[in-house]
C-alpha cells in the first residue's frame, strides 16, 4: 500500500517537532523522506526520551514524527558536506524545515537559492511567527507561538486560574498537518504550471487559525468572547457535567429546540420542557445558574456508564465521556476509527498513533520505524552515485556522521 505520495522525493532539515511531524505525514502518505540530521546528536528530538525520564530504549515522540524516512548525517558547516545537501534536494520535489530562515540563508538554503537551482522544488517552511514582520526571524516552540502568543491558552484559562499548560507537540502537529496540505495543494499546482513555490505557515498562524471562531467575532463586532464557567453557560444543555463518581462528561445540545427536549426526558423531568422557566433558549438562559445546579444534583445520582445507557436512548440526545488517556486507548471506537497504526518492528509491529488522514483508493501504510541516526548515508548517497570508496573518504573527513 504505497499511498498517494508514492514517487514524491522529499528532503527534510527539520528539528523537534512541527518540521518532522510534516515530512513524517507525507511520509506515510507513501513519499520517500530523506531526514538530513547534523554529526553528534543528531535531530535534539532523538532527546526526548531523556526528557522524559525513561531508561528505555524507545523514544515514542520521536517514533511517531519520524517513522518511515531515512537518516543521513551530514555535517554541513563544511562545504563538501554542503554540496551533497544540495545534491540531494536538487532532485527533490519537495523541501520541508522548520529551522530558521536566517541560518538557512547562512548555509545557501534559503527560498530563494534552492528554487533558482531547482524550479520545480516545492519549498515547505514552518516558522515561529511568519516570514515577514519584526519577529519574523524569531525563535519559538509551540508553547510560545501558537499556544500563548495566539490568543489560546488565555482564551482557555478562567478569571483568576493560572493559564492552562500546553500538551506536548500540540501545535507542532497541528501545523505539521497545515504543511502537509499547503504541500500537496503546491505539488497539484505545479502539475498545471510545471513550476514549484515556497509555501510556508507558521506556529502563530496556526494558533490564530485554532483561534479563530473568537478571533472572527471580534473583529467584526469588536467584542471579545468571554470564558466560558460551567456554572452560568447560555445554554445548560452544551455544557460538562459529572457522574457519582467525579467522572465528567459533556452534552452537546446546541440546537435547543431539538436537544432540549431529549434532555428533559433523560433526566427524569418531562414536565420542564413546558416548564415556563426553561421552555424556550431564551427561558433557559435567564435561569441557567437554577438548571445547572439541578441538572448537577440528577447527574451525582448515577455512574457515567448508567447515565451512556439512558443518553443513548435518545436519539437527539448528544454527548460524550471527558477520557483519560487510558480510556481513550480502551475506547473500541479508538480503533475503529483508525486512531492507532501497526508499524512493522523488525519481525514485529509497534503501535503507534496514525496520522489524521485516509485515502480510499490509494490507502497508505507505514513502512518503518524511526532511521537510526544516519541510518541510511551510505545508501542515499550511493544513490546520488558515490562510490563507497568516495564515502568513506567523506567520513574520514568528518563530513559524514
Amino acid at each position: 500500500m504505497p499511498g498517494p505520495m508514492e514517487g514524491v522525493k522529499v528532503v527534510e532539515m527539520g528539528v523537534w517537532v512541527a518540521g518532522p511531524a510534516a515530512a513524517g505525514i507525507l511520509a506515510d502518505w507513501g513519499a520517500d523522506v530523506v531526514k538530513i540530521e547534523p554529526p553528534g546528536l543528531g535531530d535534539p528530538a532523538r532527546g526526548f526520551s531523556k526528557m522524559l525520564g525513561a531508561d528505555l530504549p524507545f523514544n515514542p515522540p520521536f517514533e511517531m514524527d519520524n517513522r518511515g524516512k531515512r537518516s543521513v548525517a551530514l555535517d554541513l558547516g563544511q562545504a563538501a558536506g554542503r554540496e551533497l545537501a544540495l545534491e540531494l534536494i536538487e532532485g527533490a520535489d519537495v523541501f520541508v524545515t522548520n529551522i530558521r530562515m536566517a541560518a538557512l540563508a547562512r548555509l545557501g538554503l534559503d527560498p530563494a537559492s534552492l528554487l533558482a537551482r531547482n524550479p520545480r522544488l516545492v519549498y515547505a517552511a514552518i516558522t515561529g511567527y511568519g516570514m515577514e514582520g519584526p519577529d519574523a526571524g524569531k525563535a519559538a516552540y509551540d508553547i510560545a507561538g501558537f499556544w500563548a502568543r495566539s490568543g489560546i491558552a488565555s482564551a482557555l484559562t478562567a478569571p483568576g486560574q493560572n493559564p492552562p499548560f500546553q500538551r506536548g507537540g500540540m501545535g507542532d502537529h497541528s501545523t505539521g498537518v497545515t504543511l502537509a496540505g499547503a504541500v500537496s495543494a503546491a505539488l497539484f499546482a505545479r502539475e498545471k504550471s510545471g513550476k514549484g513555490q515556497l509555501v510556508s505557515t507558521s506556529l502563530l498562524r496556526q494558533g490564530i487559525y485554532t483561534l479563530s471562531f473568537d478571533l472572527a467575532i471580534t473583529l467584526r463586532f469588536g467584542v471579545v468572547v468571554q470564558t466560558a464557567d460551567r456554572k452560568a453557560m447560555y445554554n445548560p444543555a452544551i455544557n460538562n457535567y459529572q457522574d457519582r463518581d467525579g467522572k465528567w462528561f459533556w452534552l452537546v445540545g446546541l440546537d435547543g429546540d431539538r436537544h432540549w427536549p431529549p434532555l428533559a426526558r433523560a433526566v427524569g423531568h418531562p414536565e420542564w420542557i413546558e416548564d415556563p422557566r426553561f421552555a424556550s433558549a431564551q427561558d433557559r438562559t435567564a435561569n441557567a445558574a437554577e438548571l445547572i445546579a439541578l441538572l448537577d444534583e440528577i447527574f451525582a445520582t448515577k455512574s457515567r456508564d448508567e447515565w451512556s445507557g439512558i443518553f443513548d436512548a435518545e436519539e437527539d440526545l448528544w454527548w460524550a465521556p471527558v477520557q483519560t488517556i487510558e480510556e481513550v486507548l480502551a475506547d473500541p471506537q479508538f480503533q475503529a476509527c483508525g486512531g492507532a497504526v501497526a508499524v512493522p518492528d523488525g519481525e514485529a509491529t509497534t503501535l503507534l498513533p496514525a496520522s489524521p488522514a485516509d485515502f480510499a483508493d490509494t490507502p497508505w501504510a507505514p513502512r518503518a520505524m524511526a532511521p537510526e541516526h544516519g541510518q541510511h548515508t551510505d545508501e542515499v548517497l550511493g544513490e546520488l552515485g558515490r562510490t563507497p570508496e568516495e564515502i568513506a573518504a567523506l567520513r574520514e573527513r568528518g563530513i559524514l556522521a
